[in-house]
């Protein structure tokens, strides 16, 4: 597991030093949502948009990528061995939490606990 942050467990929002555990947790599955509408996001605009639309809702955010993230920081996960993997290892680290992804299959695997989950053209269009 590569998490882009100096240390594991809970990461926090890309400009916050301290995690607050009383704020729910958006875990993204973010190729899943950048692919869901067409012309797809790219990574960067992803990062963007879910990070104002975090900040303007309270939330704290964790976005987790297939492979690199697009920058370092706290928010950006790299999934290992996939982003999917990742979030059902992890997923209930982070509770309470809201999964964002519109694969079934990870829904099983990582939604279980998840307080609230939003398919990836859904979260997109709330963006």
């Amino acid at each position: 597991m590569q998490v882009m942050c100096p240390s594991p467990g809970r990461v926090t929002k890309h400009d916050s030093t301290v995690p607050d555990p009383s704020r729910e947790t958006v875990l993204v599955d973010a190729e899943n949502v950048r692919r869901s509408r067409w012309p797809n996001l790219s990574r960067e605009e992803l990062v963007s948009r879910a990070r104002d639309w975090a900040r303007a809702n309270d939330k704290e955010l964790v976005i987790v990528f297939d492979g690199r993230p697009p920058e370092r920081a706290l928010d950006l996960v790299t999934g290992e061995p996939t982003a999917d993997d990742w979030l059902a290892e992890h997923a209930n680290e982070y509770a309470p939490f809201w999964l964002v992804t519109s694969d079934r299959e990870l829904r099983e695997r990582a939604g279980g606990a998840a307080e609230r989950v939003i398919g990836g053209g859904t979260f997109l269009g709330m963006l």
